[in-house]
């Protein structure tokens, strides 16, 4: 039998994904943010090992919330798809019994192609693109944001409901450029039915500090409102540039 590597799980999620849903943190990460609120979810051989029937018993005493409120079972990480099969075979088992709506939150590194029955037994995928600029995606999380990039092209090439989520850092996210060049990707992509910006805050210094890791971003502000504004209407820009070149050359 198969088995997961688990986190952590949520029983009452509301951020992530539609309605109140089942949060389920998979172990490992292959991107090391320096952002990032949950350092403990990387190592790749971390986490308690839970079999599908585990998993779906811990689910199962809040089903009518999750059925009322039209949410569902959310996976994030971590990366899930790095236990893809796993997962896939949860999606598919909450669909079969209960007809419960699946998300996935994934940094969107592994190749599409090789996660192909996941994906098909998921109905909305949270892709988290951490930078539009290359050089800076690999100083922010130690890899290219290629991978990133090539999965938001599939789903929006095979017709794949998505929200696209950035976290906003001072600093690091805030040149009008990059904000512009975010804004006309997404605006080349189908199937994007939101974008947020998750404003990035400070709760998980504790946790890099309890595994002796050295905080990247200490002293880094959380954003202002104004900033945040600002990056939705350069962004927003730059979906509405790309939208009129489209228009201009269909």
């Amino acid at each position: 039998m198969v088995k997961g590597h688990i986190h952590s799980l949520e029983t009452f999620g509301t951020v992530d994904g539609p309605g109140i849903r089942f949060v389920l943190f998979m172990q490992g990460c292959l991107l090391k943010c320096q952002y990032c609120h949950n350092p403990d979810t990387w190592a790749l051989d971390g986490g308690k090992e839970m079999n599908l029937e585990e998993v779906l018993a811990e689910i199962e005493p809040y089903l009518s919330y999750y059925r009322s409120s039209g949410g569902g079972l959310t996976v994030s990480g971590g990366e899930p798809t790095l236990q893809a099969h796993f997962v896939a075979e949860v999606f598919s088992e909450v669909k079969r019994r209960w007809g419960l709506h699946t998300t996935l939150d994934s940094n969107g590194f592994n190749e599409p192609e090789r996660i192909h029955e996941l994906l098909d037994n998921t109905d909305l995928v949270l892709l988290d693109l951490k930078h539009i600029d290359d050089e800076k995606h690999i100083k922010l999380t130690g890899k290219s944001n290629e991978r990133t990039l090539k999965t938001a092209k599939w789903l929006s090439e095979h017709g794949r409901k998505m929200w696209i989520r950035h976290v906003y850092v001072p600093g690091i996210h805030d040149q009008e450029q990059d904000l512009l060049d975010l804004g006309r990707f997404i605006g080349t992509l189908n199937g994007v039915e939101k974008f947020e910006i998750l404003p990035y805050h400070q709760m998980g210094i504790y946790k890099w500090e309890a595994l002796g890791k050295v905080y990247p971003l200490d002293g880094v502000p959380s954003p202002t409102e104004e900033e945040v504004q600002r990056a939705y209407r350069l962004i927003e820009q730059g979906r509405a540039e790309t939208a009129g070149i489209t228009c201009s050359g269909n």
